[in-house]
């Protein structure tokens, strides 16, 4: 195996390690981040963010999210200081 080979072989195993580890660090389903994504994006239209997350709160509560803190501190851990950054930061995570 030449060294250019060994290096891409490398670099995806590091990718798919960084992916499974992103996936398990997950508080919540795929669909059911997705489903937030959607809902931010369709209100944040017609509403102003408060620069909090009470939009996320009422759609987790809405969709029976027991953990919803723990989503939120997620989100917080992850760029999503608020709804709108929710939308901006954390949605393109999911886009790799």
């Amino acid at each position: 195996m030449t060294d250019k080979t060994r290096r891409k072989q490398i670099r995806s195993e590091l990718r798919l390690k960084a992916q499974e580890e992103f996936e398990s660090s997950l508080p919540m389903s795929r669909e059911e981040f997705k489903g937030l994504f959607e809902y931010l994006d369709l209100t944040l239209q017609k509403e102003e963010c408060n620069d909090d997350h009470a939009l996320t709160v009422w759609f987790l509560n809405l969709i029976g999210i027991e953990n919803a803190g723990e989503v939120v501190g997620w989100l917080i851990d992850n760029n999503g200081f608020c709804d709108c950054e929710t939308l901006a930061n954390v949605e393109e995570l999911f886009e790799r």
